[in-house]
C-alpha cells in the first residue's frame, strides 16, 4: 500500500461529508491559516489511528480487526473530503504560496465527489458499494454450473495465462466479462451523480477533476499523455508485430496478418501483460543465466537477511539505515497460527518515522526485487516527513510507484556481483531473452494504461454516452493496444467493467506515468552514478552522488509542483519517455530484425 493514508483515501473517497460548503462571508487569511492548522493536525491523528488500525487487520485477520481498521478509516476518510470541500472556501484569500498549495491538493484530494443533496450523496454511496459488490462476487459459471463449480477471477486468470486451446481461451475469457452486464445501470447513474458533485466543487466534470491534480489544466494533461505515447509507439509497434508472428505461427488464421491481436490469446483477461506468453514467443537458443532463486536457497539466505540487503541498497547511497522499530515490527514471514495479507506493501504507521514493512517472502529472485521495490516506499516516506502533513506524499500520484520501480530496476547482475551473491555479471548474450521478458509485462502494459481513463473522460465529460459505452471502449482499446474482442461486443454488454478501476472508481493513468517515470529517473540516477555501460545493466548502487540527487527530491514531498521535483532528479522539466526507449534500444534493433518484410501496426 502506499505509504501515504491521505493518497489512500483519495482512492476511495468518502461519500459521507456532502454538507454545507460554507458561508456567505469572505474568509480572510487568518482563517484559512487556522482552517490548516485544524486539517493538517486532524490528518496526522486520524491517519495514525487508521494506519495502526490497518496494520493490525492486514497481520491478524478477523472479523474485529476487519471492523476496527473500517471504522478508522471511516473517520479518516470523512475529514479528508470534508477538509477537501471545504479547502475551495478560501479560493480568493491572498495567501504565500506554500499555503495556496496546501490548499490546493486539499481540493483536489477527492476521486469522487458527492452531491450536496444528502439523497444523492447515499445514492452515490450504495451505486459504488454495489458495483464493487457485484464485481467482488463476479464467477463465471460454464453449463448451468454453480456454487463452487464456478470460476473466479484467479481461476481464470491462471487459465489464461497457462491454457493454450483457444476455444477454451475464448470461453473463459468471454466468460469473465459476463459479470459486468448488471452494473452498466448503476455505471451510468454514478456518472450522473459523481459529475454533479465535481460541478458544484467547479470542476467541469469528474474526469476533469481528476485531471486537474496535475498542475496543468485538465486538457493539457491528455494532450501530455498523447505526447508520451507518441515516443513509446515505435517501439510498441515492434513488440506487437513480433508478438503477433509467434501467435499466428501458433494460432494460424485465428491471428491475422496484420490487424488487431484477438485478446483472449495474450495470456491476461485484459491484454495488458504478455508475459504468460514468454513460453513460445522467447528468442530459441538463449543464453543460460545465473538463478538468484537457486543461490538464495543455496545459501539459506533468509527473509530478514534478503531486506537487509535492501536496506543497504539505501546505506550504500547515503541514506540513514532503517529504524530499529522496523526490524522489530516489520512482518518477513507468514505467520503459522493466523491469516496475514501477504501482499508486499510499505507503512509509515505514523508519518513520521514508525516505518514497517508487510510481506510473506520466499526466497525468490522476484521476492528480492519487490523487497528494494517497497523499501523505496518506506525510505520515501521518511524522507519527506518534515513537511506538513498535507504535504507527506509523493510529488504526483505517479511518483511513489515510480521510485520504488527505479530503485528495481538496479537490481542488476552487476549489483548481485557488487554485494557477493554471485560470482561474476552473466556476458551481454543473454540481455535480449531478459530484456524481453520485461518488455512483455512494462511495455505491452502502457497502452492500456492509457485507455482505461480515456474512456472514462470521454464517459465523464458526455463524449460517450450509456448507448456507446462498448463500442467507445473497443475503438479505444484497438486504437491504442491493437486488439480487438474474441466476438462482436454489442451494447447489451459492458466490457470495461470486468476491470476493477472502473466499478472501483479509481484512476487509472498514475500507472502509465509510474512506468514512463521510472525510466526517467533511471536514466538521470545512473548518468550521476556515472554509469557507462548499456542503461539495462546499470545499478546506481554505492554512488554517493546519485543518494544525494535522490534524497534531495524525496525530502520534496508534494510541496511543489511535480515538474519541479521532476527537475531535481532528472534536470528535466518534462516528462520524456525517451529514456524507456533507451533502455530497450538493444531489443528494439532486435525485434525490427525478427520483424523484417512484416507490418507494423494494424
Amino acid at each position: 500500500m502506499s505509504t501515504s493514508r491521505l493518497l489512500a483515501a483519495l482512492a476511495v473517497a468518502a461519500l459521507g461529508a456532502a454538507g454545507c460548503r460554507g458561508g456567505t462571508a469572505a474568509p480572510s487569511a487568518d482563517e484559512a491559516r487556522a482552517f490548516l492548522r485544524e486539517a493538517n493536525d486532524t490528518i496526522l491523528q486520524l491517519s495514525h489511528e487508521a494506519s495502526q488500525a490497518g496494520w493490525v487487520q492486514n497481520t491478524y485477520i478477523t472479523v474485529d480487526t476487519e471492523a476496527i481498521a473500517a471504522r478508522a478509516n471511516a473517520a479518516f476518510m470523512t475529514a479528508v473530503t470534508r477538509f477537501a470541500k471545504d479547502a475551495s472556501r478560501f479560493d480568493n484569500v491572498d495567501l504565500p504560496a506554500d499555503e495556496r498549495r496546501q490548499l490546493t491538493l486539499l481540493k483536489n484530494a477527492l476521486t469522487m465527489a458527492a452531491p450536496a443533496d444528502p439523497t444523492e450523496a447515499e445514492e452515490l454511496a450504495q451505486l459504488v458499494a454495489s458495483m464493487e459488490g457485484i464485481y467482488g462476487r463476479g464467477k463465471y459459471c460454464e453449463d448451468g454450473e454453480s456454487g463452487d463449480a464456478c470460476l473466479d477471477i484467479e481461476e481464470i486468470t491462471e487459465i489464461l495465462a497457462k491454457d493454450r486451446d483457444p476455444a477454451r481461451l475464448r470461453d473463459v475469457w468471454e466468460g469473465w466479462h459476463t459479470i459486468a452486464p448488471p452494473m452498466k445501470q448503476s455505471y451510468a447513474r454514478f456518472v450522473e451523480l459523481s459529475n454533479k458533485g465535481a460541478r458544484e466543487l467547479g470542476f467541469a466534470d469528474t474526469g476533469a477533476m481528476w485531471r486537474s491534480k496535475y498542475d496543468m489544466p485538465p486538457e493539457a494533461f491528455s494532450a501530455e499523455l498523447d505526447r508520451l505515447w507518441g515516443q513509446l509507439r515505435p517501439l510498441y509497434l515492434s513488440l506487437h508485430a513480433y508478438v503477433r508472428a509467434k501467435l499466428r505461427a501458433r494460432y494460424g488464421d485465428q491471428v491475422p496478418a496484420e490487424g488487431p491481436i484477438p485478446a483472449h490469446l495474450l495470456g491476461n483477461i485484459w491484454a495488458q501483460d504478455w508475459s504468460n506468453l514468454f513460453d513460445f514467443v522467447g528468442p530459441a537458443g538463449g543464453a543460460r543465466t545465473v538463478s538468484l532463486t537457486d543461490v538464495l536457497r543455496a545459501r539459506s539466505v533468509s527473509p530478514t537477511d534478503m531486506t537487509r540487503y535492501g536496506e543497504r541498497f539505501f546505506t550504500s547511497l547515503g541514506f540513514e539505515p532503517l529504524p530499529a522499530t522496523f526490524w522489530e515490527r516489520s512482518l518477513f514471514v507468514k505467520p503459522r497460527d493466523r491469516e496475514v495479507v501477504c501482499h508486499a506493501s510499505a507503512w509509515n504507521i505514523d508519518n513520521v518515522d514508525d516505518l514497517r514493512f508487510k510481506m510473506c517472502i520466499d526466497q525468490t529472485a522476484e521476492d528480492f526485487t519487490t523487497i528494494h521495490h517497497e523499501l523505496g516506499h518506506n525510505f520515501y516516506a521518511r524522507a519527506y516527513a518534515g513537511r506538513p502533513p498535507i504535504f507527506r506524499d509523493s510529488a504526483n500520484d505517479g511518483f511513489h510507484e515510480a521510485i520504488g520501480d527505479t530503485i528495481a530496476l538496479s537490481v542488476t547482475p552487476e549489483y548481485l556481483v557488487k554485494v557477493g551473491l554471485i560470482d561474476r555479471a552473466p556476458d551481454a548474450s543473454g540481455d535480449i531473452g531478459l530484456l524481453l521478458r520485461t518488455a512483455l509485462e512494462r511495455l505491452a502494459f502502457l497502452p492500456f494504461g492509457l485507455v482505461v481513463d480515456a474512456w472514462r473522460w470521454q464517459v465523464f465529460s458526455g463524449q460517450v454516452t450509456p448507448d456507446g459505452y462498448n463500442r467507445a471502449w473497443w475503438e479505444l482499446r484497438e486504437r491504442y493496444q491493437g486488439v480487438r474482442p474474441a466476438s462482436p461486443r454489442g451494447e447489451e454488454l459492458f466490457d470495461p467493467g470486468a476491470k476493477y478501476h472502473i466499478p472501483a472508481n479509481t484512476p487509472y493513468a498514475r500507472y502509465f506515468l509510474s512506468a514512463v517515470l521510472q525510466f526517467q529517473f533511471h536514466r538521470a540516477l545512473s548518468q550521476t552514478a556515472g554509469c557507462t555501460t548499456l542503461l539495462h545493466r546499470c545499478s546506481i548502487h554505492g554512488s554517493a552522488d546519485a543518494g544525494t540527487r535522490l534524497r534531495a527530491t524525496l525530502e520534496m514531498g508534494a510541496s511543489q509542483p511535480w515538474p519541479d521535483a521532476l527537475e531535481a532528479l532528472t534536470g528535466q522539466r518534462q516528462l520524456d519517455a525517451s529514456a524507456m526507449v533507451d533502455y530497450y534500444a538493444p531489443l528494439k534493433a532486435w525485434l525490427d530484425e525478427q520483424n523484417t518484410g512484416a507490418k507494423l501496426g494494424w
